[in-house]
Formats: structure tokens, C-alpha cells, sequence
């Protein structure tokens, strides 16, 4: 009978998505068939699986973990912000509104059937299904139609574990306190904590974990010391991105953080390259003159973040790179707000209307429902390399620049090139993944060691081993219950 058992967290970003990613990896490579899953996430990193849908980037790491294809069942519910307020709902992959965060949490909990689904779905292809949650398990203003922490896990009977994050200080106040105020029948389900990213000697802990263990009558498992290699790994919360910039090279890349910057792992196989210094650079700051690259990101809401671009200073900044003969790639949106125009006739992303892009590709791009998400293997003209990647995007891009493409997919040109070969545009994402591809790109400023999927793969066997030394896995996967498959 598959089992399983649920991760969540005392607070966002506590490490749970990690957590179930080393569970994946460690219990698969004791021989077992285990499936990550989701109910609800929220997160403009995502992936495309290999039912053509999309699902948040953690689970698809997590799929990767237990040697697994990403499914639209791991991730049933995705919330992709577009705003201050409101969020594309994506259910089983595909896009089905969006909705302000007033509607989204009034309705719900008419997803709960979805979800239950698509773990049953799930639970019937694995030995053990590891559930993550979604934020803080103690926020119980948000539990009434709750289908992300405990309304899911009261509904398929769940166990949980719970995790708190040392490192913030005060887990053993966030813990006890977690279990004091939720409801009691929720409380019921957590058979035990999680001590995580504890940094010095665990034994200086020893008392704390007594003290957790009698005051909630739990067990304590770990804790956990950190797991440094952990920053190898393609990240899924946009805090995360505090620490993509860095680098000693001398290949200088420049990134504007925009607002609603999506799928930014697009970026880790460059940070993981020795030759170069990657700069992410934050609101308010301009763009570093020095730049050898200039990349414009993924965005989920193209228009508006084009206006934060502008009202930052940042077009002038990209302009002067570009008269002064630098080089700059747009990735999706990034692509989309180099040509002349964006359109959204629909009010696909906010209001409708058309934005003046930036001028620096000879195309116009028309915002469409429909949404593009496919795996693609293509060839990077220019070089000839092949790229492994994906698509997915809301827009036709049209114009003559189209007539230098920058890659070919099948039969058919992909993205644009300027005249002057210095301005590139792709709807490619995980470009830079392809190792060729990237040596080619980046020139003397790549090194031929970095094989940056096998880094992951190493990592992840990393991170199980560390589970494994730090926490009693037995004794954790002990606590899973049976799944009950019937509808």
C-alpha cells in the first residue's frame, strides 16, 4: 500500500522544498518508487512536465530527485503572481484565470476535489508519496478553505512533519507555538519536528531537542546541519534570488531584477561559471556600465515590468550598453520588450492596451490566451550548438528580425538576431543548461569542467547522503500513513 507523509513549515523558506527534494532522492535510492507532490504553490519559476502542463520549480527538482518525469499531478494548484494583488491560476498545468487574491481565496476551496484527484493519481504510481506545504502551517487566518497545509492534510489523512529553521533564530518558540494555536485536530497529524540549517555542533542542541520533545510530545528529528551545496540547485522563491549575484570573472553579466521576474534558474549554469560575475541589480540602482552581457529576464507580467524597467532608469542604462557596442539577450518577456511594440488587446496581464518596447529588435509581439509549453531540443544558429530547453509564453512575436532567427526548432526559426548580431532574443528557456551551447556563447569566459546537469545530479546524491547521516530516515518514513486511493 503506498504510503505517505507530509513536510511543512513553520514559516516560508524554513527548507522545505529541500527537505523533500534529499527525502526523493534518499528513499529512491534505497529502491523505493517515490512521487513529490504539491497541492498549492505559488512561484514564477516553473516547469514544463512531460504531460504538457506546468508545475512550480521545486516539485520539478523533487521529480528529478526521485528519478522521476514531472507530471502536472505533482503540482495541481499554481499561483503565478501578476501583481500586487492577483495571481494567474494554473490547475493541472493549464492556465484557467486570474483572479485578485480576494476571489482566489473565497473559491478555493472548490479545488479540494482537484487536488485530492490528483494525488490519488499520483499515490497509485509510488510506494511513497512526499508531500511539501505551501508558507506557514500556522497561519490560521488563512485556514477556513484551506487546501495547501492542513485542509489538505486533514482531507486525505496526511501525516505531517514539521519543520523550523534554526538559523532564523527562535524555532523552539516558532514550533511549541505552531502546535499551540492551530486547531487541535490539525495538531493531531503532526507526528513529529524537524530541527533544519542548524550551523556549529548539533550536541549544542541536545537540551533544545529534550525540551521540544517533552513540551510538545513529539519526536525531534535532527537537526539538520546546512547544507552549503544546497546553493547548487535551481531555487523556486524569489528570496532566493538575493543570492544568485556573484562571481570573480571577468566576463561582467547584468540582470534587472524585475518586479515579476519568472523562471530566473535561467541564470544558475552562468552564476556556476568561474570566468564570469553575475549581477543581479536591485530597484532603485542603475545598471553597471562595465557589462560584457546584459540579459533581460522571463516576466510574468511583460508589460507592467517593462514600466518598472523604465521608471528605474534601466532603458537608458540598456541603450547606452547597446550604443557603446555591448551585447544584450532577452529571454521570453525579456524578448518581447526588446521589439517595438507589446500588445495585450485581452488584458491578459492587467489592463488592456499596447506598450512602446524598447526599439532594439524590429518586431511587434500580440499577447495571446493561449500558452505555449513544450520541452524543445533545438540548434543555436550562430554556433551550431545543440540547446535543450523549453517554451512557455502567452505571445505571437512577428517582424523582420524574425529573418535571422537565433535558433531552429525542427523545422522552424526560434527567436531573432539584430542586423548587427549584438541584440538577441529567444522564447527559449534553460538555455544556458546546454553545456555546448553555453561554452560557445560565453567564449574564453566558460570553462570546459563545469557539466552543469551532472552538478545537479551529484548534488542531489549530496543532499541524500546528507539526510541520511543527519536524520533518522527510518524512523521518519515510519511516521507516513496509507494512502487511500478510492475517490
Amino acid at each position: 500500500m503506498t504510503k505517505a507523509l507530509m513536510i511543512m513549515g513553520t514559516g516560508s523558506d524554513v527548507g522545505k522544498s529541500l527537505i523533500v527534494a534529499g527525502l526523493c532522492r534518499a528513499l529512491a535510492n534505497r529502491g523505493l518508487a517515490v512521487a513529490p507532490f504539491k497541492p498549492q504553490n505559488m512561484s514564477n519559476n516553473a516547469a514544463v512536465t512531460v504531460d504538457g502542463g506546468e508545475i512550480g520549480r521545486a516539485q520539478a527538482l523533487q521529480a528529478r530527485a526521485a528519478r522521476r518525469q514531472p507530471i502536472t499531478a505533482m503540482n495541481p494548484v499554481l499561483l503565478k503572481p501578476e501583481g500586487d494583488t492577483g495571481s494567474q491560476v494554473v490547475v493541472r498545468g493549464r492556465r484557467r484565470a486570474s483572479l485578485s487574491a480576494r476571489q482566489y481565496w473565497s473559491s478555493r476551496s472548490q479545488l479540494l476535489p482537484e487536488v485530492l484527484d490528483a494525488f490519488r493519481e499520483l499515490s497509485g504510481t509510488a510506494d511513497v508519496v512526499v508531500v511539501e506545504g505551501a508558507g506557514s502551517a500556522s497561519e490560521v487566518n488563512l485556514r477556513d478553505g484551506d487546501i495547501a497545509n492542513f485542509g489538505f492534510a486533514r482531507a486525505a489523512n496526511v501525516p505531517v512533519v514539521l519543520v523550523g529553521d534554526i538559523h532564523r533564530g527562535g524555532v523552539i518558540a516558532a514550533l511549541v507555538g505552531t502546535l499551540a494555536v492551530i486547531d487541535p485536530e490539525d495538531a493531531q497529524l503532526v507526528g513529529a519536528s524537524l530541527i533544519n540549517r542548524f550551523f556549529g555542533d548539533p550536541a549544542l542542541f541536545d537540551s533544545g531537542k529534550a525540551f521540544l520533545e517533552t513540551r510538545t510530545g513529539r519526536p525531534c528529528l535532527g537537526p539538520v546541519p546546512h547544507f552549503a551545496e544546497a546553493a547548487r540547485l535551481p531555487a523556486e522563491d524569489a528570496l532566493a534570488l538575493d543570492a544568485v549575484s556573484g562571481g570573480k570573472g571577468a566576463f561582467h553579466i547584468v540582470v534587472p531584477r524585475l518586479p515579476r521576474i519568472a523562471n530566473f534558474d535561467d541564470l544558475d549554469p552562468l552564476r556556476a561559471e568561474p570566468g564570469v560575475t553575475l549581477t543581479l541589480v536591485p530597484p532603485g540602482r542603475p545598471l553597471p556600465r562595465n557589462a560584457d552581457l546584459v540579459i533581460l529576464p522571463g516576466s510574468k507580467a511583460t508589460r507592467s515590468d517593462l514600466a518598472a524597467l523604465r521608471a528605474n532608469g534601466w532603458d537608458i542604462d540598456i541603450l547606452a550598453h547597446h550604443r557603446a557596442g555591448g551585447t544584450i539577450l532577452g529571454i521570453c518577456g525579456g524578448y518581447q520588450m526588446l521589439g517595438r511594440t507589446i500588445a495585450d488587446p485581452a488584458g491578459l496581464e492587467g489592463l488592456p492596451g499596447t506598450s512602446e518596447g524598447l526599439g532594439l529588435l524590429d518586431l511587434k509581439t500580440t499577447l495571446q490566451p493561449t500558452k505555449t509549453l513544450r520541452t524543445e531540443n533545438a540548434v543555436h544558429l550562430a554556433s551550431g550548438q545543440p540547446v535543450t530547453g523549453y517554451h512557455m509564453h502567452m505571445g505571437d512575436t512577428l517582424g523582420p528580425d524574425r529573418a535571422r532567427p537565433f535558433a531552429r526548432v525542427g523545422g522552424d526559426d526560434e527567436g531573432a538576431v539584430s542586423a548587427n548580431g549584438r541584440v538577441m532574443g529567444t522564447y527559449l528557456h534553460g538555455l544556458f543548461a546546454s553545456d555546448l551551447f553555453r561554452r560557445a556563447f560565453l567564449g574564453d569566459a566558460a570553462s570546459p569542467d563545469i557539466a552543469y546537469e551532472d552538478s545537479i545530479e551529484a548534488t542531489l546524491d549530496a543532499l541524500a547522503a546528507h539526510l541520511e547521516k543527519h536524520v533518522d530516515i527510518d524512523r521518519l518514513l515510519s511516521l507516513a500513513g496509507p494512502v487511500d486511493n478510492r475517490a
